[in-house]
């Protein structure tokens, strides 16, 4: 009988977290730091920041996705075959 086990951190989605919420902490600091220049650019709107956190919040929904609907994975020993 194959025994069932979590994907865990091999999650497509827990990568995907994880890419997604590098860039979007590469774009907060960003948009923390940034000057008036750039905000002013995009119509007053500080693209970065909003940018970095909406990614952020992406990433954290993601990796809640992932915890509380975890793919399960059989595990099959060769003599099961």
């Amino acid at each position: 009988m194959a025994e069932k086990k979590k994907a865990g951190a091999f999650d497509i989605r827990v990568v995907i977290a994880l890419l997604v919420g590098i860039y979007g902490v590469v774009l907060t600091v960003l948009g923390l730091t940034g000057s008036q220049a750039e905000t002013d650019k995009a119509a007053g709107i500080n693209i970065n920041l909003w940018g970095g956190i909406g990614m952020l919040v992406f990433a954290a929904l993601f990796v809640l996705w992932a915890r509380l609907r975890p793919i399960a994975v059989a595990d099959e020993s060769p003599d099961d075959q």
